[in-house]
């Protein structure tokens, strides 16, 4: 089938279909047939699009067309009505001779109405007696005739004849003037009844009204039951809107199939040849009930007229109940996301508009069709949808179109859902429908199309979109990652069910994902939830067909069953991170078995057999039970996981459960990378875990963290089973450390195995000054400039002090160090250390943050500071950010400002936190003034320092001269701050009585003019420029005056900010400027290097072009490119905001 993608109107429509392949599949008593190609009814171009089908009718009926299908059902046999056959058909010389339509030409015109001569121009194909339901007893009964392009309703018999000479008289007479084409008066003719008295289309004052077949819009069986077998024939006028239908009934359910297939295959003949086009004004008003649900999309549009089929069975005793069986017409409308049932406009509207009350219909999501089932005897077919914890809603319905329904329907799941190898709908349909598949459009997303689904579940589950926030990470092992974040609206805490399963199955099959990370996503509302309604959504295969066989799949709940379906349904997802997803506790003996977590029971058997390809589980901050911990045993003992790790930090085990987690583990020795057991209740016992951790060949991350160790000589490590890893991270943070562990890490850092560690954390282990000392130099016997971040925040590092700065000033330290919170009950010891860290050379990285005092720190210490930031020329990146809580305070004190000067001669360093170190205005004018001066700082963070709109407005506009910074922080919480201090003064102004009765005192009028003056305009205060007059002082603001002045602050402030971005984004161009022009001058340089060596008349390398480096800040526009508008808009605006 060619590929076909988008449509681009609705006023347009698509030409025919071919035929589908026959099938085999057909009622009983009936022989094959083949019904011929239909006039698609759904909507579409002239120019038929990507997506649509061309000339590909649509054939449920096999190999022979209905007429000899009727023919070869009476051949032979005698008919059960009293009325015999209802052949309306040329006479048989032979049985065995292929029967044919006979043209009929009226014996008389002259006294039939102008409607006549277009209903007596076709052929006759099936005909028969139709008395209508009323008086008993009736001399005449009206006649039934359908011809190749009409449905007709005769008063009687010979009123029938006189228009068609193929039908005979009663007494089995020729019509009069019939040319000779008499009947045998061995045919005989059927006694059909209808619930119609009168046919409203083209009607006349001869008795004759008649049903064009291209307006039918259905022929099935209506489900009445026993003893009649009524067939209901459905048709809509598109000119005048005007919809109805006829029911025949029929007593024999022969008969009923003849005039069955005869109706259905005439109407599809008719369509096949003559396009049906919808009327504009249905087009409208169809299109406007789809904006009403916002499910409109030009490119994402078919409708089709169907039937919505009176659905009820059993028996009736009198055809008298046929008339409470009412079936409607409809247009069924299938959206981007949903498919809805629109009712037709009202007929007797004459404006063109529609009212909303004409819109409402029923409206159902895609991404909830539970079942699809097309009958292959009539145009019925049905169509169930189902959410989550609720019994499906089925739709009944018939449409000559059916099959072109079902195949848009189907298209449409697969556009929602294209990595779905197997969607999750029953598809009850004719096996030639699956041949003709439309192919889904082409369009590329990123993420595997997840945005695409996850917004048709919310369409689906009626979810707003806007509160689902998640990031795609890409500097992780196994990556991309999909982490998602935090619900956002008012209010809302967490996720609730409908939610996370639409997050969940929108992962489903997606193969862009190396990590599914849900931590701190709360899971509960989904455990122990059990959908009772359907198990469409079980995950029984993986992606590649393998049927997951396991016990009790379809009790489980819903929280196992969406985890399940994530790991089975992606080959290429290799970790799920559960991070604290889980508030429950185990319940405590004595009560109902714990059922467990859910997620163990879910992933641990699916690893067990090999059915996914997941081996590193995280269940950090998940309390396990005893179940959960049978379950995991049981995995990791058998070898065929392949484990890389297990992680299960803070997940509340106790001794026992610890070494039974730790020995299973042991068994995936050849493939396990990380262990991870911190925050547990387990004490560490080194003699029961030895024997264990040697398993642990390829073990990379080793997490003991925050655990109990039992005493003893005993080291928690021994130095033959460290150098025995090859570790990255070693983390023995808040975890007791006696002097053999600390021996054992320090002849661990002499060997060569530990070249590979990137992370060692000794965080809160009661390390001194002299033991950090020793560390340090076991780490540089091998060679110095460790590539190694050590981390020992919260030691008591002033016991050896002497030792620690000694071994920091010879330059003993790795590449990088992060000592946080150090407590120091004598400045001079940290002053000391300051002086180490500027003599030091082997530290590019340097975080000493928080470090509390016993005082501000003296002028001494602020010297010592001021020369590590311009002394220091081989830091790269510096923490001397403070704390602001509410139980302590840790700052350098109002000495800071001068200390920061020091950066207007420092060359190397790139990044600098500032934090909370309450610079205020003195600190704003000392980093305008470094930012002017200094040309290599690309970071600044220095929010929670206090700043006005005036110390931020300082700031901004130092960035004018500056050419480097990239980032600096929005002051977020500096403008809160402000803001809340005028608004705090404001209030204090009021409650003083300042515009009470009595006149506000000087004072209190000042006081509030400069700090509302000095915040709006973000100049200096009104007392510093002078007092005004006496009148214009003592005048108070009223209340509209003061708002309006704090939205003024406000305004600032965002003007401030929308200068600061423009700046920095001038900067970031430059910088990527500055990237590529020394990235191309060492190709050029590389390449003369060869040429030099590689021939003797090599010319030498001349003077780079000064175009392609930023030597002079005056050279900006020479490094522009002529595509780069909005970098080239940004500079102008910067070069503007300099001059102004």
């Amino acid at each position: 089938m060619p590929d076909r993608r988008r449509r681009r109107s609705l006023s347009i429509f698509r030409p025919p279909l071919a035929p589908l392949t026959p099938i085999n599949d057909e009622p009983p008593n009936s022989a094959p047939t083949t019904l011929k190609k239909r006039r698609p009814t759904s909507i579409d171009q002239a120019d038929p699009p990507a997506s649509t089908p061309t000339d590909a009718g649509i054939s449920r009926s096999n190999s022979k067309h209905g007429l000899d299908r009727l023919v070869s059902m009476k051949r032979g046999t005698r008919p059960s009505s009293l009325f015999g056959s209802l052949r309306s058909l040329p006479s048989l010389h032979d049985e065995n001779e292929e029967l044919t339509k006979s043209a009929s030409s009226p014996s008389s015109l002259s006294s039939v109405g102008p409607a006549i001569p277009d209903v007596a121009a076709g052929m006759v194909i099936h005909h028969g007696a139709l008395p209508e339901v009323g008086p008993m007893f009736r001399r005449r009964c009206p006649y039934l005739v359908l011809t190749d392009n009409h449905l007709i309703q005769f008063k009687s018999q010979d009123r029938a004849s006189e228009i068609f000479p193929a039908v005979p008289r009663l007494g089995g007479q020729p019509a009069s003037g019939s040319s000779g084409q008499a009947r045998p008066n061995s045919v005989r003719h059927s006694r059909l009844s209808s619930t119609s008295s009168v046919f409203e289309l083209q009607s006349s004052s001869e008795g004759l009204h008649s049903i064009p077949l291209l307006n039918v819009v259905a022929v099935h069986k209506l489900d009445d039951g026993e003893p009649y077998f009524s067939i209901e024939v459905a048709y809509f006028n598109d000119d005048t809107n005007h919809a109805s239908t006829i029911t025949l009934q029929i007593h024999d359910p022969g008969e009923s199939d003849s005039w069955l297939i005869a109706i259905r295959s005439a109407a599809s003949s008719a369509r096949s040849t003559t396009s049906v086009p919808f009327s504009q004004s249905l087009v409208e008003h169809t299109a406007r009930a789809l904006e009403q649900e916002q499910d409109y999309d030009p490119h994402h549009f078919h409708m089709f007229k169907v039937v919505q089929r009176a659905n009820k069975s059993g028996k009736r005793s009198s055809s008298d109940d046929l008339t409470k069986l009412t079936s409607k017409i409809c247009i069924l409308a299938i959206g981007l996301f949903k498919v809805h049932l629109v009712p037709l406009p009202k007929t007797s509207r004459t404006s063109s508009s529609t009212s909303l009350s004409e819109l409402n219909g029923t409206s159902h999501g895609i991404a909830t069709l539970a079942s699809v089932k097309v009958q292959t005897f009539d145009d019925s077919f049905q169509l169930w949808f189902r959410r989550p914890f609720q019994s499906s809603s089925a739709l009944h319905l018939a449409a000559l179109c059916v099959n072109e329904v079902v195949l848009w329907l189907r298209q449409a799941a697969e556009f929602l859902r294209p990595e779905w190898t197997e969607q999750p709908f029953a598809w009850m349909v004719p096996q030639t429908l699956d041949d003709e598949l439309l192919p889904v459009p082409a369009e590329g997303e990123e993420h595997g199309y997840f945005d695409r689904t996850l917004t048709a579940y919310c369409a689906a589950y009626g979810i707003n979109t806007s509160t689902i926030r998640y990031q795609i990470n890409y500097s992780c092992e196994d990556a991309p990652a999909f982490e998602l974040l935090p619900i956002t609206g008012a209010g809302r805490i967490k996720y609730n069910s409908m939610e996370l399963l639409a997050i969940l199955r929108a992962l489903r099959y997606n193969e862009s994902f190396g990590t599914i990370c849900l931590s701190q996503t709360a899971l509960d509302p989904l455990h122990g939830l059990y959908d009772e309604y359907g198990w469409e959504h079980t995950p029984w295969t993986t992606r590649s067909g393998e049927t997951v066989e396991l016990e009790n799949q379809q009790k489980a709940s819903v929280l196992i069953q969406e985890i399940r379906a994530l790991a089975v349904k992606s080959k290429r997802l290799r970790r799920f991170d559960f991070s604290d997803c889980l508030t429950r506790r185990p319940s405590s003996a004595g009560t109902l078995p714990d059922v467990g977590c859910g997620i163990c029971e879910a992933l641990f058997p699916l690893c067990a057999k090999q059915y996914t390809n997941v081996d590193w589980i995280i269940l950090n901050g998940i309390m396990l039970s005893d179940v959960d911990i049978d379950y995991l045993y049981a995995a990791a003992i058998s070898k065929d996981p392949h484990f890389r790790a297990i992680e299960v930090s803070n997940c509340g085990l106790a001794d026992r459960s610890f070494l039974a987690i730790l020995q299973a583990l042991s068994h995936q020795g050849s493939t396990l990378e990380c262990v991870n057991f911190s925050s547990n209740f387990a004490r560490l016992e080194p003699l029961n875990m030895r024997e264990y951790l040697d398993e642990l060949a390829y073990i990379r991350k080793v997490d003991f963290s925050n655990t109990y160790r039992t005493s003893g000589p005993e080291p928690l490590l021994e130095l033959r089973t460290l150098v025995g890893w090859k570790l990255e991270v070693l983390d023995l943070s808040r975890t007791s450390i006696n002097t053999e562990t600390l021996q054992a890490i320090a002849a661990y850092l002499r060997s060569p195995q530990s070249q590979v560690l990137r992370h060692l954390r000794l965080n809160q282990c009661g390390l001194t000054g002299g033991n950090v000392a020793d560390l340090l130099q076991a780490m540089s016997d091998p060679g110095p400039f460790r590539d190694l971040h050590l981390h020992i925040n919260e030691n008591h590092l002033e016991q050896g002090h002497d030792r620690l700065a000694k071994a920091i000033s010879q330059s003993l330290s790795p590449l990088y160090v992060t000592m946080e919170m150090l407590e120091y009950k004598d400045e001079n010891n940290f002053r000391l250390l300051v002086q180490a860290w500027t003599q030091n050379t082997s530290t590019r990285y340097l975080n000493m943050s928080k470090v509390s005092l016993p005082s501000e720190a003296g002028n001494e210490t602020i010297a010592a500071l001021e020369s590590l930031l311009g002394d220091n020329q081989i830091l790269e990146s510096l923490n001397i950010a403070g704390e602001q809580a509410h139980l302590e305070v840790a700052n350098f004190g109002s000495g800071i400002c001068r200390a920061l000067t020091g950066l207007q001669r420092n060359k190397s360093l790139k990044l600098l936190h500032v934090e909370h170190q309450k610079l205020g205005m003195p600190g704003a004018n000392a980093l305008a003034s470094i930012l002017e001066e200094n040309d290599t700082l690309e970071y600044l963070h220095c929010a929670g320092n206090g700043f006005t709109l005036q110390a931020f407005t300082v700031i901004v506009r130092s960035l004018a001269n500056n050419r480097t910074l990239v980032h600096l922080a929005s002051m977020e919480e500096d403008r809160a701050v402000a803001i809340k201090k005028v608004d705090r003064e404001i209030d204090q102004v009021r409650e003083s009585g300042l515009r009470s009765l009595t006149m506000p005192t000087k004072a209190t009028v000042n006081t509030v003019k400069r700090s509302i003056g000095s915040a709006v305009s973000g100049q200096l205060p009104f007392s510093n420029r002078g007092s005004g007059s006496p009148q214009t002082q003592k005048k108070p603001h009223s209340d509209k005056e003061l708002a309006g002045m704090m939205d003024t602050i406000a305004e600032n402030w965002q003007r401030e900010m929308a200068v600061m971005q423009t700046y920095l984004t001038r900067n970031r161009y430059l910088a990527k400027k500055r990237v590529a022009a020394a990235e191309e001058e060492e190709q050029e340089q590389a390449s003369t290097r060869t040429s030099l060596y590689g021939s003797k008349d090599a010319t030498p390398m001349g003077e780079p072009d000064r175009q392609l480096t930023l030597t002079d800040k005056d050279d900006d526009d020479e490094v522009l490119d002529e595509g780069d508008e909005g970098m080239e808009e940004a500079l102008m605006m910067s070069e503007k905001l300099t001059l102004e």
